[in-house]
């Protein structure tokens, strides 16, 4: 019978199975370091192609999408980042209405918002 617990360790060693180095790592890095949610959008702002810890999309009007975080981030402080996945080259990207549960991002061409593939990915703390 195997019981869930809890491990719980401040730094995290390494034996350098690489070049024989051993290195260890603060926690806290690791933990505050990695994505707290990322996704891959349609280009059409209707839905999700592949995520983690991002539960809908919405389609806020051409070239704007909402993305929707499951487990809301601590405050509206994080950082979430965004790329183009289009097919042909774009003048800029924007994130705007970040909110603890929720951010919109943006494609721009050289006039106007246009939709295309979205790629972003959050760095922050969660709630």
């Amino acid at each position: 019978i195997m019981a869930n617990g809890t491990i719980a360790f401040d730094t995290l060693s390494t034996s350098g199975q690489i070049d024989g180095t051993a290195r260890s790592i603060d926690t806290d890095y690791l933990l505050n370091g990695s994505a707290k949610c990322w996704n891959k959008t349609a280009a059409d702002g209707a839905s999700i192609e592949d995520s983690f810890n991002i539960t809908s999309l919405t389609d806020t009007g051409t070239g704007a999408q909402t993305h929707n975080i499951n487990n809301d981030m601590a405050n509206d402080d994080y950082a979430p980042q965004l790329t183009q996945i289009a097919s042909t080259d774009f003048q800029a990207v924007a994130i705007n209405n970040i909110a603890t549960g929720s951010f919109r991002g943006n494609m721009f061409d050289a006039s106007a918002l246009r939709d295309e593939k979205q790629s972003v990915v959050v760095f922050g703390e969660l709630a």
